[in-house]
């Protein structure tokens, strides 16, 4: 199930595109707090965003480019100041499509299908993870966090994808070591727990602390 993120704060016409993208099987989610439109963005990860350009605080431009600086997510502007200058901005800042209201849901849908279907089904996956403010990149294995970044290396990379990928839920020591070496010869655990480490060092050192917990005899979880 795709997730839809709405940037749009009349609330009447944030109502009623979450309930209609949710009949077609969407999940979708509004923003209430305009001044987190970043936070709200990085902790539910949707797959494609609807922005308007009129805001609180900061307009849509803004926080298209603030996104455009963590991930490729698709874009979709929807606003009724749709002159050429604000359509050529909009798309100069990142987005993939501009929508003018008033507009009819069936095209919107139409719309978010195309984008959604031309993005996802032909790479088979996102290019990032989010979970609450850390954001994973899977192109570079580049973790990000509240504006700092730090690289991993590529088994260290499989980790934090694998657990990212698995969230609030444990992850066996014995899985985690058929990802990283995928072999039938005997690998001593103890190589597994330095990766570990090495991972929460780095992460540590972009100021993210308690990210990777162990469950001790069982393996490891992002909660």
């Amino acid at each position: 199930m795709y997730k839809i993120l709405v940037v749009e704060d009349d609330e009447i016409i944030s109502r009623e595109i979450v309930s209609f993208l949710k009949t077609w099987g969407y999940e979708a989610r509004r923003v209430t707090h305009f001044d987190k439109v970043i936070e709200t963005w990085m902790e539910y990860g949707p797959e494609l965003v609807l922005m308007d350009i009129s805001l609180p605080y900061k307009n849509g431009f803004y926080w298209t480019e603030k996104i455009r600086s963590y991930s490729k997510v698709p874009i979709i502007f929807i606003s009724s100041a749709n002159d050429n200058m604000n359509i050529v901005m909009a798309i100069a800042r990142g987005a993939d499509d501009f929508i003018a209201k008033p507009f009819d849901l069936q095209v919107l849908v139409a719309k978010i299908q195309a984008i959604l279907r031309r993005t996802y089904d032909f790479s088979g996956k996102t290019d990032f993870l989010v979970h609450h403010d850390v954001q994973f990149s899977m192109n570079d294995n580049v973790v990000t966090y509240q504006g700092e970044s730090v690289e991993l290396t590529k088994n260290e990379g499989k980790i934090m994808r694998l657990l990212m990928e698995k969230k609030e839920t444990i992850v066996s020591r014995e899985e985690l070591m058929e990802y990283l070496w995928k072999t039938d010869c005997y690998v001593d655990e103890n190589a597994l727990s330095v990766n570990v480490n090495r991972v929460r060092k780095k992460l540590a050192s972009i100021g993210i602390e308690n990210l990777i917990q162990t469950r001790k005899g069982i393996g490891y979880m992002i909660a």
